[in-house]
C-alpha cells in the first residue's frame, strides 16, 4: 500500500491504467474471507465479477475457486480498466477523482458513486443517486471543480464515513475498519490514501469514532 501522504499528490497525473495497477497491488494475491461477500478473491477480482464475464480460465466448464487462482495480474488490471472504469464513466468525472472513485468502484461497486451523488447533492447540486454516471454527474462534478472544491479530498472522506457506517451496521465488517491492535484497519487507510493528511484521523479521532463497538 502507498503511504498516504504520497497519493494525494500524485493521483491528478495518473492515467486510468496507472491506477488499476495500483489497485491491483493494493488488492493483492488470492483471499477467500468467509466474512466477505465477495468471495474468493485474486487482484480484487470476486469469483461473482468472473461468473458474470464467463471465466473459465482452466477450461472445465464452470467458474470456481480454481478460476480465480488462475488469473493474472495483467487481467486484472484490464478487468478493471474495463468494466470498473469506463463501462461505468468515471471518465467523465474530473480527474482529480478518477484514481479514489476508480479504487471505490473495484471495492464497493456502484456505491462508489452513490458516495459522489450523495456529496454533489450536500453542496447544492441537482443530482440523482441511482449509482450511474450520466451527463447530469459529470456536469455536477465538472461546476464544482471550476469552483475549486477539493473534490478529491471531501470524496475521500465521505468514503471514509461509509466504511464506518457499514462497520456500524454489520459488526461483522469491523474488522476492516478497526485492527485487532485497535489502530486503523485496511478500509480506513485506503479511504485515506486519497485524502491529504491534514484531513487524516488521529488514532484518539479515532478511537472516539468508535468508542461504542464492542
Amino acid at each position: 500500500m502507498q503511504h498516504p501522504e504520497q497519493h494525494p499528490e500524485q493521483s491528478t497525473e495518473q492515467t486510468p491504467e496507472a491506477i488499476a495497477r495500483e489497485i491491483v497491488a493494493r488488492e493483492g494475491g488470492y483471499v477467500d474471507d468467509p466474512d466477505d461477500p465477495g468471495g474468493p478473491t485474486k487482484w480484487g477480482v470476486t469469483i461473482h465479477t468472473m461468473r458474470t464475464l464467463m471465466l473459465d480460465l482452466d477450461g472445465d466448464g464452470d467458474v470456481d475457486g480454481e478460476d480465480v487462482r488462475c488469473l493474472t495480474q495483467e487481467m486484472a488490471v484490464d478487468i478493471f480498466l474495463r468494466h470498473y472504469f469506463r463501462a461505468p464513466r468515471i471518465d467523465w468525472l474530473p480527474q482529480a477523482l478518477h484514481a479514489s472513485v476508480f479504487d471505490m468502484q473495484v471495492n464497493a461497486g456502484s456505491n462508489a458513486i452513490k458516495i459522489l451523488q450523495r456529496l454533489l447533492r450536500l453542496c447544492g447540486q441537482d443530482v440523482s443517486v441511482d449509482g450511474a454516471i450520466g451527463p447530469q454527474t459529470a456536469r455536477a462534478a465538472d461546476a464544482l471543480a471550476a469552483q475549486g472544491a477539493p473534490l478529491a479530498d471531501a470524496y475521500g472522506i465521505a468514503r471514509r464515513d461509509y466504511y464506518f457506517r457499514l462497520a456500524e451496521r454489520r459488526a461483522q465488517f469491523r474488522k476492516y475498519v478497526r485492527r485487532r491492535d485497535g489502530g486503523k484497519g485496511g478500509w480506513i487507510r485506503r479511504a485515506e490514501d486519497f485524502i491529504a493528511p491534514r484531513f487524516h484521523l488521529s488514532q484518539r479521532q479515532f478511537e472516539t469514532r468508535i468508542a461504542t463497538w464492542t
